[in-house]
């Protein structure tokens, strides 16, 4: 099975990196960009046919390794 997750800083955490794309669109002639967040997207391909114990393997893993719970959020995405 095939997961996809999405982590992004949560409201209210300083983006820096975000930040340098908003002034960089503006510079390159994007002056309709109000804000931009940054994330990441992680694909997993994993060995697992169950779709509950799929998501509860990746929710562990989020937990473990992939997001970091007090600044970040996370979603995860099953593709079949």
């Amino acid at each position: 099975m095939k997961a996809k997750v999405h982590v992004a800083l949560k409201s209210g955490v300083l983006d820096p990196q975000g930040k340098a794309i908003n002034h960089a669109l503006h510079t390159l002639g994007f002056p309709a960009v109000r804000d931009v967040r940054q994330g990441k997207l992680i694909e997993l391909e994993i060995d697992e046919k169950d779709p509950a114990k799929a998501r509860a393997a990746i929710e562990e893993m989020c937990r473990k390794l992939l997001a970091n719970p007090v600044m970040e959020t996370y979603r995860i995405e099953l593709v079949e």
